[in-house]
């Protein structure tokens, strides 16, 4: 940010699920990315250029009334122990604090919504402005605030609001997006990023294989589904990074498929995407598992397609391999395969694309997408790698954009014989990947993934009792 900068960071604001119910709470990704606090109307305001107030946290005063209805509120020492600020005011004084600002006027509040403050005491003189100030006068100072989107964006709501009051009245403050800045420092993992999102792996490779030993006594999806709900619950992760995906059949090849509603038959795949969310880091995972068991010649087929296309893409990643080449290694294997299969017939062309219709690799952190903008890989990123095939059961019903009619025609009866062969079955196969020093580690390297490690794992589960 520099010396003529200040961050203003708001709190995520309650959602409302219905009248006066209100979704759970979970703070706003950066907010807890630096202070580690999930309370409501805590802000944070940072100024990099004042030696003596370089960060103050503005926290709600405690209210014994609203805490019968609400439970615990922060104390102070609890604010400080989580978040490392040592200047803690009451909440009350973010507004004229602002004010103060917005006119180039040193501020500090009264001792008694001073909560905690550094050995100056709450006494001290507001002092250390004067490089902001400078800035100002030249109408170089910059307020940084967290935006994405534009104006329709879903997020930042606040601070949208908060900067079209702000730019109602002229200052010598530049507005500027703070995301990018948290895009960069949130694509390396520290240390302690790198456990906590471990431990969502952890629990999520737990959920998956407790639901595969179940599958062959299930009749419907959310049976199967219940048994990640009630693992992510019982090692106490803070919820699932996004909604469960258990397709059965057919279901497996709809990409973003959240009912959990179908039948769950022998014969069938079924197709399991879920990730546990643990203190605001989130995994992502995905097996593919036969329901009775074993997989048919068909489904082992296609499986072992994907799997080869997984693993072609992790072989590239190392420091100084590129973002992109990993989806371009594994395209390579899924277009060699269907050419195989006859479900393409050229693959030099977009052919695959009916089949494979996503990306192979995702940032992955405090968002199941995480942020991150980066084309070359270093130590600390942390990214999926996750691709699939999909043999839809109306894909040949509608053509695709990229096949004139007549070719389309010519390529539908051409590939007929092996639709008929493969159609219905969904295959992705999803590992969370680490760049190291020297390469990569698979960070879900503890949840069967080879075709016959998931049989022997199903076999076992069934025969104990």
């Amino acid at each position: 940010m520099g010396p003529n900068g200040v961050l203003i960071l708001f709190s995520t604001e309650p959602r409302v699920y219905t009248n006066d119910v209100d979704y759970e709470y979970r703070q706003e990704n950066n907010l807890y990315y630096l202070t580690m606090l999930k309370q409501n109307r805590a802000t944070l305001v940072l100024l990099p250029g004042n030696a003596q107030l370089p960060e103050i946290l503005f926290l709600p005063r405690r209210q014994p009334l609203f805490e019968v209805w609400s439970g615990h509120m922060y104390t102070v020492e609890e604010a400080h122990a989580a978040s490392g600020v040592n200047e803690i005011w009451d909440a009350r004084e973010f507004e004229p604090f602002i004010q103060a600002l917005r006119q180039g006027q040193a501020y500090r509040p009264k001792p008694e919504n001073i909560f905690m403050t550094g050995e100056a005491g709450p006494t001290a003189a507001a002092t250390g402005f004067a490089n902001l100030f400078a800035a100002l006068e030249k109408k170089q100072a910059e307020l940084y605030l967290l935006s994405s989107g534009g104006p329709n964006s879903r997020e930042y709501r606040n601070e949208q609001r908060f900067a079209a009051e702000w730019e109602k009245t002229a200052s010598g403050f530049v507005i500027k997006n703070a995301a990018p800045i948290f895009a960069n420092l949130r694509l390396r993992k520290s240390e302690l990023e790198l456990r906590l999102l471990q431990h969502a792996i952890d629990i999520t490779t737990e959920a998956q294989e407790r639901a595969w030993s179940v599958a062959g006594r299930a009749k419907w999806e959310y049976e199967v589904d219940a048994q990640v709900v009630y693992t992510f619950k019982l090692r106490n992760a803070d919820h699932w990074g996004y909604p469960s995906i258990v397709g059965c059949g057919p279901n497996a090849t709809t990409l973003h498929y959240i009912e959990s509603q179908g039948a769950v038959s022998p014969g069938q795949l079924i197709l399991m995407d879920v990730g546990a969310e643990y203190e605001h880091y989130t995994a992502d995972v995905t097996r593919t598992f036969p329901v009775s068991g074993k997989f048919t010649t068909a489904q082992a087929e296609i499986y072992q397609i994907v799997f080869d296309a997984q693993d072609a893409g992790a072989k590239v990643i190392r420091p100084g391999a590129f973002y992109s080449d990993v989806h371009r290694a594994a395209t390579e294997v899924i277009k060699t395969g269907l050419l195989k299969l006859g479900l393409i017939t050229d693959r030099n062309s977009e052919q695959y694309r009916l089949w494979f219709m996503h990306g192979t690799t995702h940032w992955l952190g405090m968002n199941v997408h995480d942020v991150g903008n980066a084309a070359k890989l270093e130590p600390g990123m942390v990214f999926t790698n996750e691709p699939g095939i999909y043999v839809r059961l109306d894909a040949l019903d509608n053509r695709p954009f990229n096949f004139k009619p007549e070719e389309w025609e010519k390529f539908k009866q051409e590939i007929r014989p092996a639709y008929e062969k493969y159609k219905g079955i969904g295959v992705r196969i999803e590992d969370d990947m680490l760049v190291t020093e020297t390469g990569t580690r698979w960070m879900t390297a503890a949840l069967p993934r080879k075709l016959k490690e998931i049989e022997a794992f199903m076999a076992r589960t069934r025969r104990e009792p």
